[in-house]
């Protein structure tokens, strides 16, 4: 159970995939501007994060492994996420019209998302089992949204603020994204420290 909180706050705090690793950037920057925008992005991201790797870790482990064709696991990883971006962008446009057009073309981006494809590759090469990769995929969700929600608080403070013009518009978002960025560093060794 220890090592399941581990790796859960490890991957919502210090291993955040979008603020420590970088990954996700695209749907961070363009979705962020409004909360609504935010939470409903996250919660496809998670959703397919968590659906993707409950169907690429049997994949990998029993198909790809026996067979000797590791080698593919990039390609069959993203056409499985592919399948449940499609099935998310479905559900979306038929009972949520308008969440759908807010996230316009980002939605269909979540295919190439590096954030959902990291989180599978990443499984993988830490070696996690099962239950390991569906809490780390979990995590990491939840992680890119802690990051969205809190930029899009960010993003709307900034907005209103008074900003020089030189720095209006991408180089603040910038300027603030990695002013949040530096503060998570400061998550760096507490999960450790609490559950170790």
């Amino acid at each position: 159970m220890k090592e399941m909180l581990v790796i859960l706050f490890s991957a919502i705090l210090v291993d955040n995939f979008v603020l420590s690793k970088f990954m996700g950037i695209c749907p961070f920057l363009g979705v962020s501007k409004k909360l609504d925008s935010a939470i409903g992005m996250s919660g496809a991201v998670t959703f397919v994060m968590v659906m993707a790797t409950a169907m690429t870790y049997p994949i990998y482990k029993f198909l790809l492994v026996p067979n000797h064709l590791e080698y593919l696991n990039t390609m069959a990883f993203i056409l499985v996420i592919a399948l449940f971006v499609q099935l998310v962008e479905i559900l979306l446009k038929r009972y949520m019209k308008g969440l759908y057009n807010s996230l316009g073309v980002y939605l269909p981006l979540i295919t190439t998302n590096c954030a959902v494809l990291g989180v599978t590759l990443l499984n993988i090469e830490n070696d996690y089992n099962f239950l390991q990769s569906l809490v780390n995929a979990l995590g990491a969700g939840l992680g890119f949204t802690l990051a969205l929600i809190l930029f899009a608080g960010v993003r709307e403070r900034v907005e209103a603020a008074e900003v020089p013009k030189a720095i209006k518009g991408v180089p603040i978002t910038l300027i603030a994204a990695s002013i949040v960025s530096m503060a998570f560093m400061g998550f760096g060794g507490m999960v450790e420290g609490i559950f170790g």
